[in-house]
């Protein structure tokens, strides 16, 4: 079954913590939906694609399959050594290098990349939510 954040956890953490839920949205919404429709010297490009293979690679590194996603975007649209990035800042941090963060991505801005970032650690937070919430749903019932 899944247990999407839009489906379960909103609600329960909402009936848990009133308006906590929300203002949780507004932030997952908004660093989802950052952009400046660029990548790298192009301009006016849809990033939107690249968001959600993004976000939802972050949900499979920890276990968390969308039924409704093709995985194979996320092959097709993030190259090894930003897979590696990802898995490595949102599973061990203290791993990161700076090596690392310069391999990815060499022709893109700092922004850009620190965008990734963003993206990377509202996505494993909200992972990290919906496991917890799944727990006390089983719990309270």
């Amino acid at each position: 079954q899944d247990y999407t954040w839009e489906d379960h956890g909103y609600s329960l953490i909402n009936r848990l913590y009133p308006d906590v839920g929300q203002l949780l949205d507004e932030k997952f919404q908004v660093v989802y939906n950052l952009t400046y429709n660029t990548i790298a010297m192009h301009c006016g490009v849809d990033t939107s694609m690249l968001r959600r293979a993004i976000w939802n690679y972050v949900h499979c590194v920890f276990g968390i399959r969308y039924d409704d996603y093709d995985y194979g975007e996320v092959n097709q649209l993030l190259e090894r050594s930003l897979k590696i990035y990802i898995k490595t800042v949102a599973c061990y941090p203290e791993k990161t290098t700076k090596r690392m963060y310069t391999r990815f991505w060499r022709h893109f801005k700092h922004s850009e990349k620190v965008h990734i970032n963003l993206l990377l650690l509202e996505a494993r937070m909200q992972a990290a939510l919906l496991y917890a919430l799944r727990a006390v749903t089983r719990y309270m019932t």
